[in-house]
């Protein structure tokens, strides 16, 4: 078995572009090395900035060898009345490199037909490398590429060198200007080179000790948690690690080197969250917290070299950030001479979404919809939550966005409007609110913490989907410009939490109320449809990404979906009881029951009467069902499902012995009465007709 090293040398590949290229050659290799038939063991795919690398073990020396069965044109036009092969079978054997001697005839439904057999397979493993890795670099699927030269060649940034080895031969092939062979170049300082690579397992020790770079991400991002944490231990603190950032920083480099550093203590008095966004966002560093969770005046750096004197660069680096944080403290100095008041009146110039109006319409709308929620989930009595507080929070929730912090920094959004809010006076509640209104802000994102961000953050989500709805503004599979999907979720994982027995219909068709008297593309009833319908897809999507299965989410979504912890719990026991032994017969009996009546569809208020039976199994199916009364108005979806083990013999000798659809219009009505009462119990959890069974 062989071993098969690539790797591709450019000028440094941006960071986000990194990990989706380390997937694509990783999965590309395996699906086309399948696809042709030679056997390998294990791909293993490694990103730099400089360079991917492609190793592939234990790898085939040739195609496997099989035998395949080629069909050729019918019998009845193969060959010409004197028995001579006409152009059509000519052809046949001339495409597929066959004599007449080859072939058979083969009996098929549609007739005979010529055939044949041959024997594929067998290229070596350097010829199908030579031909599938230049399609496959060519094809990595970069966000941006550029071209250079003369050359034709799209890439993420100017390609340099390729190693192509398979053990000690290199596999030709030309990309553009750059021609495989054996030369690496290593890092730009400590190993520039190049450096011959005898044979393919030679290359990591060779990248390692020559080259001075570490090719495993892995390795560079636990070396830079372990120096880091390191430095700051000695200094009595703790890295505050970001995991999207240290992704990032990983990118970057090649030969991490990190790098403790100070900032004057005096811009300790700037909130945390703006000193770590500064240090995050502009200067791809890491902030530093005591036992406490205090902010201490250090930063953690990573550098992509071991300077010959560390100290130099260290303060070349505190004096960039030294400016970052200057301007953060004028910003948070000037925010403190204003006042909400000040900022809501700005909002009333400030857009939100053309024909909806300005951010101050918003706020105002959010302040009313905030106040419905509280009242409606009677959270001023039950959680005693100040519907005062809600209607505060929902009116300065944008009020930040006029601030000069947000100015600059604006993924501090919602997290400034909370700061100032402590410091302005208003109720730490309202000041938490603010903070946590934009949450979740994806699916992996935490729901807000308190019952009052919950409340605006479901106010906000509600607003945004009403008036991007009543302007047809819906989303596409291509587009989704003003984030409704993420916003569906955010009000759909947030009731789930909370267990917020809301109404959704209700909650939009408020949040559409709020708008007024609009022109909108369609009417409010065709709006508020098309708003439900999209929330209900989204919560099916949910449910299928929490591992539910499509056929018993649509059931039960198909039932309702309007107060989603309901329909959360209703998917959770019915998938549960998929899983019983009685699940298959039950289902065929509730199908039957719904399917009859729903062609018949009996009078709801007719009410079953006893009189009318004329068999026994007619009062005992009755007398079963009387005593499954408590279940009617019961929530408890496990005990409803679990009755069927009890009431389907009764059903079932109801079926065997009675007639429902008799001559008797009476007899028949009172039958499909007492049906119909069934069908209501549990056509509640879900609608079991959908179920394929």
């Amino acid at each position: 078995m062989s071993t098969f090293v690539l790797e591709i040398g450019s000028e440094e590949i941006p960071s986000r572009f990194l990990p989706v290229e380390k997937q694509f050659l990783q999965e590309r290799f395996e699906a086309k090395l399948a696809e042709e038939h030679l056997e390998f063991g294990q791909v293993c795919v490694y990103v730099t900035p400089r360079r991917a690398c492609v190793q592939i073990k234990e790898l085939a020396s040739v195609q496997e060898t099989r035998e395949e069965l080629v069909a050729g044109p019918p019998k009845r036009i193969a060959y010409t009345a004197e028995g001579a092969p006409t152009k059509a079978l000519e052809g046949f054997l001339r495409t597929q490199s066959l004599t007449l001697d080859d072939l058979f005839e083969q009996e098929t439904e549609k007739g005979v037909y010529i055939a044949a057999r041959r024997t594929v397979g067998g290229k070596s493993a350097s010829a199908i490398l030579a031909e599938i890795t230049p399609a496959i670099i060519k094809a990595i699927p970069f966000a941006k590429q550029m071209r250079w030269g003369s050359t034709s060649l799209a890439y993420a940034r100017p390609l340099h060198w390729i190693v192509a080895l398979l053990d000690d031969a290199i596999v030709p092939f030309s990309l553009g200007p750059v021609e495989s062979g054996r030369l690496t170049y290593g890092h730009r300082i400590h190993g520039i080179g190049p450096f011959s690579i005898p044979a393919a397992n030679d290359y990591f020790v060779i990248l390692e000790e020559s080259c001075h770079v570490m090719i495993d991400g892995e390795k560079r991002r636990a070396y830079i948690r372990e120096k880091g944490d390191a430095k700051a231990k000695a200094l009595g603190g703790r890295i505050l690690w970001k995991d999207s950032l240290l992704q990032e920083v990983e990118g970057l480099v090649e030969h991490p080197v990190p790098l403790l550093a100070d900032f004057d203590p005096s811009y300790l008095e700037v909130p945390k969250e703006v000193l770590l966004t500064s240090m995050e966002t502009h200067q791809k560093s890491f902030g530093v917290e005591d036992a406490k969770g205090v902010l201490l005046p250090h930063f953690l750096t990573v550098l992509n070299l071991d300077p010959d004197n560390e100290e130099i660069v260290k303060k070349g680096w505190e004096r960039v950030l030294h400016a970052r944080l200057e301007d953060a403290r004028f910003f948070w100095r000037e925010d403190l001479h204003a006042n909400f008041d000040a900022w809501l009146k700005k909002l009333d110039d400030v857009i939100f979404i053309g024909p909806l109006g300005s951010m101050g319409d918003k706020t105002r709308r959010l302040a009313t919809l905030c106040s419905w929620i509280c009242k409606t989930l009677s959270l001023d009595t039950k959680e005693h939550l100040s519907v005062a507080d809600a209607e505060r929070a929902g009116r300065l929730s944008k009020a930040d966005l006029v601030s000069s912090m947000v100015g600059e920094f604006d993924t501090l959004q919602g997290i400034m409007g909370g700061i100032y809010a402590e410091k302005l006076g208003e109720s730490p509640c309202v000041a938490q609110a603010l903070k946590e209104q934009y949450l979740p802000q994806g699916p992996d994102s935490p729901v807000p913490a308190s019952i009052l961000g919950a409340v605006l953050s479901l106010a906000d989500k509600a607003d945004t989907l009403a008036g991007c709805f009543g302007l047809n503004k819906i989303p596409t599979g291509a587009a989704d410009p003003f984030a409704l999907r993420r916003a569906a979720l955010g009000i759909i994982r947030i009731c789930k939490e909370f267990r917020f027995d809301l109404s959704i219909h209700d909650l939009l068709a408020k949040a559409l109320e709020l708008y007024g008297d609009r022109a909108w593309k369609k009417s409010s009833a065709e709006t508020l449809a098309a708003l439900e319908d999209f929330v209900s897809a989204r919560l099916s999507n949910y449910l299928q990404s929490l591992g539910f299965s499509v056929i018993v989410t649509e059931a039960c979504l198909r039932a309702s979906f309007d107060h989603i912890p309901d329909a959360v719990s209703r998917v959770e026991q019915l998938a549960r009881f998929s899983g019983e032994e009685e699940y298959v017969p039950s289902v065929q009996v509730l199908k039957r029951i719904a399917n009859i009546v729903q062609k018949e569809k009996p009078t709801q208020s007719l009410r079953v009467d006893e009189g009318l039976f004329a068999e026994p199994c007619e009062g005992a199916l009755a007398n079963q069902l009387a005593s499954l009364a408590p279940l009617a108005s019961s929530t408890d979806y496990a005990a409803i499902l679990a009755s069927l083990y009890t009431l389907r013999p009764y059903v079932d000798t109801f079926f065997n012995e009675v007639m429902v659809l008799c001559d008797d219009e009476k007899i028949k009505a009172n039958r499909l009465a007492l049906l119909s009462s069934i069908h209501a119990l549990y056509a509640r959890v879900a609608d079991f007709s959908a179920l394929q069974i």
